[in-house]
């Protein structure tokens, strides 16, 4: 006889839960144990495991339904089996739909990939009243969630805490590290992406935003067509559509790199089995140098290869050569003006053969990082076929995020452009914004960009050589952080604080930090750079004691000769 598959109580309040997921298919065969289907609430995701054997003969409840507590998703039993006095029929695939039937009413919206644009603009159009549908072909949260921003900085945190623990003593401090168990380390990545994704899971719950796992592409200028993993497909027709499709790690065109399993990209030296003995890092930019910093704490012998004359190029330059100066110092070997011209195979190491100073030099590692950019993924979407403009797959938008198709929206990495997560959400929010009725411009005059290597580096608004390219007139105030008391004993004040103040209206420009919390304390330097502010304006504004926070306010100073706690020059 069958058996009942029903929605659990995931909590005392639970009332209903979302089937975000079907694990298995009917007509699978399944065991005990064995996960049958997501279900998400407001709060979390779970996974329903079966409580029987036999075969999935009947799913109830679809992908996207909300089905009360208790209530029945599934039937397990023998193959061909009456469930409700027929026999089950065979699945049958099935064919290409028609084109859904416009709903009256409320604006339908898409919104092609959930990562940190695609999600934001789904729950900030679902706030404006629209119906909107998320498409995804892999995991919410998209890269910055799941192979990004927030795993990287799990092994950053990791790598901190081993530093300061063998640090201790200098405190008084006794403490005995006795290694690491990476096994642990990589658990606690997963854990904290996990819990982020679920969130994630539960914000399009809450919103009542659908969302459907497949690969979405134009079939004309207002309808998907959705390929889903069991290779069926749908073709979907909404009044607004949203392209935040993201990016993938580039592949240089050196020879031997795809050929090499020691080759890695970012994704890939997240989750290697052990710490490497050894790594070369092919790319000094964020990427490579905060995956440098961690590994060469955890005791990974580093060396950076970068084709360009300096570090971080799109930072302050004289911050960078300080951050550059501090990472050789503890070890890192790092070769600017060098191009990496092949990569081989050299016993159980690879070696890897840099031209640097006009001569090649070969230099073997266990491991070899490629990281040198992202490029678009934009290849599935079929964009020529409906006029989409863009340059190789980079899709052109103007300010409100509009393509040169109506009711087409771009936001985030698939512009090509500046490939940061908070740029993807605030340009998210313009494009719903826009596509809702509503008339707002993005701005990235307040974009900060941050690197969390040890000390932490952030910039906003122009830095010093970007002024003098734009021939705009300005003047400097900088505060080195041993001058400041919460720094000297965080980190024994290493760093600097950087103002760029325009010379005739004394506004601030930008603000370049090098030093532990930059990335937090960036936050009130962007404020007084969008709102144009003057230096008078975060001079007047008192600054709590003892905190990092305080030497922003003397770099202020410092850019007027009124610096307190240096003297001035």
């Amino acid at each position: 006889m069958a058996v009942e598959v029903k929605m659990p109580q995931l909590g005392l309040t639970m009332e209903e839960g979302t089937v975000s997921k079907w694990v298995k298919k009917e007509g699978d065969t399944v065991k005990v144990g064995d996960i049958l289907v997501e279900i998400t609430t407001d709060k979390l995701t779970s996974e329903v495991a079966s409580e029987a054997e036999g075969t999935l003969i009947k799913i109830v409840a679809g992908e996207g339904e909300d089905v009360p507590v208790k209530g029945i998703l599934a039937y397990i039993g023998q193959a061909g089996e009456a469930v409700g006095g027929a026999p089950v029929a065979a699945p049958v695939a099935a064919p290409v739909a028609a084109p859904s039937p416009k709903k009256e009413g409320k604006t339908t919206v898409a919104i092609i990939g959930g990562g940190p644009g695609g999600y934001v603009a789904a729950i900030r159009a679902a706030q404006l009243g629209g119906e909107v549908t998320l498409i995804e072909k892999n995991k919410l949260g998209g890269t910055c969630l799941n192979v990004g921003c927030i795993p990287t900085k799990v092994l950053l945190h990791s790598a901190e805490a081993l530093a300061e623990a063998k640090e201790m003593a200098q405190l008084g401090i006794n403490v005995e590290v006795k290694g690491i168990d990476w096994s642990k380390v990589q658990a606690k990545k997963s854990a904290v992406t996990n819990q982020l994704v679920s969130g994630v899971s539960g914000l399009m719950k809450a919103n009542k935003i659908k969302v459907i796992e497949g690969v979405a592409s134009f079939a004309s200028k207002d309808t998907l067509t959705v390929t889903k993993k069991d290779g069926s497909k749908e073709n979907l027709t909404f009044d607004k559509i949203i392209i935040a499709a993201g990016s993938v790690p580039a592949v240089p065109p050196i020879p031997g790199v795809k050929e090499n399993a020691s080759c890695v990209d970012s994704t890939g030296a997240l989750s290697f089995e052990a710490v490497p003995k050894s790594l070369l890092v092919i790319g000094g930019g964020v990427i490579g140098i905060e995956l440098a910093t961690a590994y060469s704490r955890f005791g990974t012998e580093v060396t950076v290869v970068e084709a360009m004359s300096k570090l971080l190029p799109m930072m302050d330059g004289e911050l960078t050569a300080q951050l550059r100066k501090m990472m050789e110092a503890r070890g890192i070997k790092i070769m600017t003006d060098a191009k990496v011209q092949s990569v081989e195979a050299s016993g159980t190491a690879t070696k890897v053969n840099v031209e640097v100073g006009g001569k090649v030099e070969a230099f073997t590692a266990e491991k070899v990082l490629v990281a040198v950019g992202r490029r678009t993924d934009t290849e599935a979407l079929n964009l020529d076929a409906v006029g989409i403009a863009n340059d190789r797959g980079r899709i052109s938008v103007n300010d409100k995020m509009e393509t040169n198709v109506a009711n087409v929206y771009a936001i985030g990495d698939c512009l090509g452009k500046v490939m940061l997560a908070h740029v993807a959400s605030a340009q998210g929010e313009i494009a719903a914004e826009n596509a809702l009725g509503e008339d707002v411009l993005y701005d990235g005059a307040t974009n900060p960009s941050c690197v969390y290597t040890d000390p932490e580096f952030a910039g906003v608004g122009l830095t010093e050589e970007k002024a003098k390219e734009l021939g705009i007139g300005f003047k400097v105030g900088k505060f080195p952080l041993m001058a400041n008391g919460k720094a000297l004993i965080m980190n024994g004040g290493v760093g600097m604080i950087k103002f760029i103040i325009g010379e005739e209206y004394k506004e601030v420009l930008g603000v370049h930090i090098l030093g532990p919390r930059a990335t937090d304390l960036i936050g009130e330097c962007a404020l007084a750079v969008g709102m144009e502010a003057t230096v008078e304006d975060i001079i007047a504004t008192i600054h709590a004691h003892p905190t990092v926070t305080e030497a922003v306010r003397e770099a202020a100073l410092a850019a007027e000769k009124r610096a307190i706690h240096i003297p001035n020059k």
